[in-house]
């Protein structure tokens, strides 16, 4: 990406029609060329988030004057900032959910920084992912809401929103749609409740499954690239490909897995036991399968007293609507990287746009943010956990 971004870089000079034709063309192709002389011809479709990427490091290179290490930290920096944006947000509009669980889940955990730090996809993904989120919640509880008057505020929100949102689709559109849908779910049943249309959570439950089920209904109509065949087509087609090429590595496979909505819907809680608990613990050696099994037996504790934290009645403070989105949100992702990502490694890599998100939701129970704020991470003090 890298190599192919300085070319993309030295065409923009060419003049403004070679410069737009490149930067909004739907079809590029490049000759890549090796060391001995030998190459082949990459083409890049329009959704590619491969060639969007390369874009963006044309784009960087302007300014980091084609320096590597200096792109690596301005897409780090974003990543930062955007996780910043969204913990600050949690603090100032919820305040009384504990504030650690931001600062471990998009700040802290170790794999989700490992992936997201340099000249990655998943540094835009989440950067924007997180920002964009902290800019719905600011606008649903915090400050944006009560300044209308404040014409410039208000339309410097909306456009950084459009942009984030738009980034984030770029970057991996079927992450992307999930969160969309599912923001745009919590903010209707938000105001329908500010109406008082909504008061009850089995109300607020049913207006996110409409916007959701309303989403899937439209989506096709918008394009084909939504449809039904064209989804379960797609899930096939990159589940094989990943699985040829994983022969020999840490993988899982799914003998019976077809091209159908049915089978796929079978095979969804297999999927997502994959995502939360592969690598096991014991299946490879290699030291980075040993940190990932480590790190899934964390959240499987920290998931493991969460629902027991719910049993109890100690589920935190988190608004119904916001708490159901987002694990809505992640049991969907969680669906789709166990049917397309057997291959263990790649899986590591994709769940590092998913796991903050997963955390935030982990550690909103009493019982965590009893232990956060024995580790010294400052949360609300209210709330018991008795742990028997």
């Amino acid at each position: 990406m890298t190599y192919l971004g300085r070319q993309v870089t030295t065409r923009l000079w060419s003049g403004l029609e070679e410069a737009t034709s490149l930067l909004f063309g739907s079809v590029n192709v490049f000759r890549i060329v090796h060391a001995d002389g030998t190459g082949y011809d990459a083409v890049y479709q329009g959704l590619s988030n491969t060639w969007y990427l390369i874009k963006l490091l044309a784009l960087l290179n302007l300014a980091s004057l084609e320096t590597d290490w200096l792109n690596g930290l301005y897409l780090s920096l974003f990543a930062f900032v955007g996780c910043w944006q969204l913990v600050r947000t949690l603090a100032e509009v919820l305040p009384n959910t504990p504030n650690g669980a931001g600062v471990v889940a998009f700040l802290l955990w170790p794999s989700v920084w490992f992936w997201t730090t340099g000249i990655s996809k998943e540094a835009a993904l989440l950067g924007s992912g997180a920002w964009l989120t902290a800019q719905v919640l600011d606008l649903l509880y915090g400050k944006v809401q009560d300044q209308p008057q404040r014409v410039w505020n208000r339309l410097g929100w909306g456009l950084l929103t459009i942009g984030l949102a738009y980034l984030h689709f770029k970057m991996r559109y079927f992450f992307a749609v999930p969160l969309l849908g599912v923001l745009a779910g919590v903010a209707l049943g938000h105001w329908l409740q500010q109406l008082g249309l909504a008061r009850y959570r089995w109300v607020q439950a049913v207006v996110l499954a409409t916007v959701l089920g309303l989403g899937i209904w439209l989506a096709p109509q918008l394009s084909m690239g939504f449809s039904a065949n064209k989804f379960t087509n797609q899930v096939i087609k990159v589940y094989t490909f990943e699985v040829a090429h994983s022969a020999g590595k840490p993988h899982f496979e799914y003998p019976d897995l077809r091209p159908t909505l049915e089978s796929m819907v079978a095979h969804a809680p297999l999927a997502v036991a994959n995502v939360l608990t592969r690598p096991w613990l014991g299946e490879s050696r290699q030291p980075t399968y040993v940190a990932a099994g480590l790190e899934n037996a964390a959240i499987l504790s920290l998931l493991a007293l969460a629902l027991a934290a719910v049993a109890r009645g100690r589920a935190g403070r988190l608004p119904f609507g916001l708490g159901l989105g987002l694990v809505v949100f992640c049991v969907i992702l969680a669906f789709l990287m166990g049917l397309t990502t057997p291959n263990l490694g790649s899986l590591n890599r994709y769940k590092s746009g998913l796991l903050p998100f997963l955390l935030l939701v982990l550690l909103q129970n009493d019982c965590a943010a009893m232990l956060l704020r024995r580790v010294g991470l400052a949360g609300p003090a209210k709330g018991r956990c008795m742990v028997v």
